[in-house]
């Protein structure tokens, strides 16, 4: 706790103090360009991950960075996303996986999850996820069966993320873009779900492509 308030009290002398005019213009409202949806794992800082400044980031964090289909669950996580859409009017939404992800490595084996059983009951919105990687991924183990279910939960969550009215209606309307990304936390990349290709590929070599926004293609776990 120590290290926290040393924190702060850096934070107010190093920081805010010369940031003083975007805070107090912060005070009066926010105006996000970007809903971020990732993974609650410490591991990730999605502001110092993009660089971006206070304002910048509507943040939404869970366990596995899971968005649970439309009627799901009356949650945080609908709630958040309505209002990052159909109130501060983001145009883009990242939903951002992470390597060695704890959520993922749960959802593939359950019975770690029995001391945990409100995380184990989270987990049942990724079900589709822990499927498509039993039914399609046996060939894989270790820590690229969890690169591929990391993946594949990705590029699920934005098809959950797409039975949510507010993104369906903005979608219909052109003005908002989905994006799947995984941080791999060892090497600092970051990749982003191609619908060309099908994979994840640097997010240097990403060229989104609205058109095929809808397009969802298996990928291979090979980050």
């Amino acid at each position: 706790m120590q290290k926290l308030i040393q924190g702060i009290h850096q934070f107010r002398t190093e920081h805010f103090r010369p940031m003083q005019g975007l805070f107090e213009q912060l005070a009066k409202g926010q105006n996000p360009e970007t809903l971020f949806i990732t993974c609650s794992d410490s591991r990730i800082d999605p502001s110092l991950l993009t660089r971006s400044q206070p304002g910048d980031l509507f943040i939404l964090r869970n366990a596995g960075n899971i968005v649970p289909a439309h009627g799901a669950v009356n949650g945080g996580e609908a709630a958040t996303i309505e209002f990052a859409v159909a109130g501060l009017g983001v145009h883009d939404i990242i939903i951002c996986g992470h390597s060695h992800c704890g959520a993922m490595r749960g959802l593939l084996n359950p019975e770690t999850m029995t001391p945990f059983p409100a995380v184990a009951s989270w987990l049942e919105h990724a079900e589709t996820t822990r499927r498509i990687v039993r039914d399609n991924y046996t060939h894989l183990q270790g820590d690229r069966l969890i690169t591929a279910a990391v993946e594949e939960n990705v590029l699920v969550q934005l098809e959950n993320l797409r039975t949510l009215p507010s993104v369906a209606s903005r979608l219909v309307k052109g003005d908002l873009h989905l994006h799947g990304w995984v941080y791999k936390i060892e090497t600092g990349e970051v990749f982003a779900y191609d619908t060309a290709s099908g994979q994840f590929v640097p997010l240097a070599q990403y060229q989104y492509q609205p058109s095929e926004a809808a397009v969802r293609r298996r990928t291979t776990g090979t980050i």
